[in-house]
């Protein structure tokens, strides 16, 4: 047997996920996340981004001082004035990180920061060596990693190593690489990079064209012992990669990746509904994992499998992410009898045969008329049938 190497999970639900566009969590808020999240096994919380306001480094200084257990994370930019403003707010931490980042693309060098790669790499530089004088755990990310030159940031990635960094983080900033690709950068990295081997590697993914989940995974395979999420995938534009995808995924291929997290999965689902909560953003009915059809099975090929045997159709186990209900057969116009007549079982009728097959006939006939059949339905039609046979 082998042993499972951990990935240490890194939630930034309370940082780029607020950055959702209409969300604004409370400090209640904030503080009520970061304390289940802390609970469910999380090693690492973004608390925010300190030196973004008053009020931001309060909040992130208030996470800081509440939550035990768990390294406290808030970013900065490779500016002193950030990195005091961190520094600040996480004086309360029983294990407080900076999260040092600088733009690293030429299309950010040249449209937003104003820079030249030498001036980057000062910054970077002075920026790492100032925050490590000040906490013991530096993580440092060259934004926009995955669009820029791969000799430039293979430069930016040891000057920041050299200066103290000890988590390197690739960010997907707008979600553009491919698993492949994203595989293959990360091993040339490493060829690149030599220290980097002594350093953990981290991967931050957006979801612009769907792949944040698949590029997570790529990043692991590849090396990756760090991986940076969101609950329920909320974050700029089209989100982050999703906290429940990565924890599951990983779960049910620990096999096969040879890796573990720490996060206890029944947690999942009281997550996602805080958060759902919390943020405003209603969680999709089909989104993988904790939307709300999810365990729910409609169609009667289906049905017939999953009462059989509930491993036919669903890879996970309900129960296992903490859901309250569990798999559920939903009655419409595309369930079979073996549906109908366990819905009907449940509610004390045992049909079967004739009986059977003329309560299923109403049962078509009205589910042709209505999208989903209640149980008072199923009732009304058992009675039905059965006042028709005495």
């Amino acid at each position: 047997m082998y042993e499972r190497e951990r990935i240490t999970i890194f939630d930034t639900t309370l940082r780029d996920g607020e950055q959702s566009a209409g969300v604004s969590f409370t400090l209640r808020d904030k503080l009520d996340i970061a304390s289940m999240l802390a609970a469910a096994g999380v090693d690492v919380i973004e608390a925010g981004f300190p030196s973004a306001s008053p009020q931001e480094l309060a909040s992130v200084r208030a996470v800081a001082e509440s939550v035990g257990g768990v390294t406290v994370c808030g970013l900065a930019r490779a500016v002193p004035g950030d990195i005091e403003a961190a520094v600040e707010a996480l004086h309360g931490a029983e294990h407080p990180r900076i999260h040092v980042f600088v733009n690293a693309s030429d299309m950010h060098l040249a449209h937003q920061l104003h820079k030249s790669r030498e001036q980057v790499i000062e910054m970077a530089r002075i920026a790492v060596r100032q925050a490590r004088s000040r906490v013991a755990e530096v993580e440092f990310s060259p934004m926009d990693a995955t669009r820029s030159d791969p000799e430039f940031l293979a430069e930016l990635i040891c000057a920041s190593l050299e200066a103290g960094a000890m988590t390197v983080n690739l960010p997907d900033t707008v979600g553009f690489i491919l698993p492949d690709a994203l595989r293959t950068l990360i091993e040339n990295l490493y060829t690149r990079v030599p220290a980097l081997r002594n350093a953990v590697l981290s991967f931050h993914g957006q979801d612009d064209l769907g792949l944040a989940t698949a590029n997570a995974l790529a990043a692991v395979s590849a090396g990756a012992r760090q991986l940076e999420v969101t609950v329920n995938g909320i974050g700029e534009r089209a989100g982050n990669t999703c906290f429940e995808e990565v924890v599951m995924a990983l779960r049910v291929h620990a096999d096969a990746l040879r890796v573990e997290s720490g996060v206890n999965p029944r947690a999942i689902h009281g997550l996602s509904k805080l958060v759902e909560e919390r943020s405003g953003l209603r969680v999709a009915s089909n989104k993988a994992i904790v939307g709300g059809n999810a365990f729910r099975h409609a169609s009667g090929v289906h049905q017939d499998g999953v009462l059989k045997q509930r491993e036919t159709y669903e890879v996970i186990d309900p129960a296992e992410i903490g859901h309250p209900v569990g798999t559920e057969i939903v009655l419409g116009k595309l369930s079979g009898r073996a549906g109908f007549a366990a819905r009907a079982g449940k509610l004390g009728f045992v049909l079967s045969g004739a009986a059977l097959e003329r309560a299923f006939l109403r049962f078509q006939e009205l589910a042709d008329r209505k999208r989903e059949i209640a149980d008072d339905d199923v009732q009304q039609i058992c009675h039905a049938v059965a006042a028709e046979a005495a």
